[in-house]
C-alpha cells in the first residue's frame, strides 16, 4: 500500500474504486441449503444494520446506490434472498450473489489505509461469524451496540471509535443545576 501511494496511486480519493470482499461460499456450510440458510442471515444483517454499515463504508449515497445497492430490509432473510436471486439488480448490490463460489460483499470504498484495510476484512468476518453462530432470531434481537460490544480486534476497534460507531460504554448524563 505504501508502494502504491509512493507511486501515486488513489483508492479512497477517486469514484472508481471499490473495496470488494469475496467469501467462498464453502465457509458457510456443507451443502447449499446450509449455505443458503447462512446467506440469509448475512443479508438480513446487512439490511437491518445498514445506517452503521453505510457510516462504515465511507461511500457517497450516490455511489453506495451505483456500485452496491440495497435490496431492502424485508422481515426475514428468506425473502430478501428471494429479492436477491430475483436477479433484477443485477451484481452491482451491497452482497453480490451472483458468483458461483463465492459471495461478494460490494459495500466499501477502496482504501490504501492499511488500518482501514484491515478493519474492513474483519467486519466482513465478523458478519460471517455472526450468521454461522447465531439464528435468525438472535441477530433480529441484536443492536449494533451489542454487536460491536463483542469485536476485540484492534484494528476494527480503532477503526469504528474513528467512524463513530464504537459505543461499548454506557454515558451517564447528569443534570446540571
Amino acid at each position: 500500500m505504501e508502494e502504491a501511494i509512493e507511486m501515486g496511486y488513489l483508492s479512497h480519493q477517486t469514484s472508481t474504486c471499490g473495496l470488494r470482499i469475496h467469501v467462498n461460499r464453502d465457509a458457510f456450510g456443507e451443502n447449499q441449503s446450509e449455505q443458503e440458510k447462512a446467506i440469509e442471515k448475512i443479508l438480513f444483517f446487512v439490511e437491518k444494520h445498514w445506517s452503521e454499515i453505510f457510516q462504515f463504508s465511507r461511500r457517497s449515497d450516490y455511489d453506495m446506490n451505483r456500485w452496491a445497492a440495497r435490496y431492502g430490509f424485508e422481515k426475514t432473510g428468506k425473502e430478501i434472498l428471494d429479492k436477491a436471486k430475483s436477479g433484477k439488480n443485477g451484481r452491482y448490490v451491497a452482497v453480490n450473489l451472483k458468483n458461483y463460489y463465492t459471495i461478494e460483499f460490494r459495500l466499501f470504498r477502496g482504501t490504501l489505509k492499511y488500518n482501514t484495510f484491515i478493519a474492513t476484512l474483519q467486519l466482513v468476518n465478523k458478519i460471517c461469524d455472526v450468521a454461522i453462530s447465531m439464528s435468525e432470531k438472535e441477530i433480529d434481537n441484536m443492536s449494533w451496540s451489542y454487536f460491536v460490544s463483542e469485536i476485540t480486534e484492534p484494528e476494527l476497534v480503532q477503526y469504528l471509535k474513528e467512524r463513530r460507531l464504537y459505543v461499548n460504554e454506557l454515558v451517564i448524563e447528569s443534570e446540571e443545576v
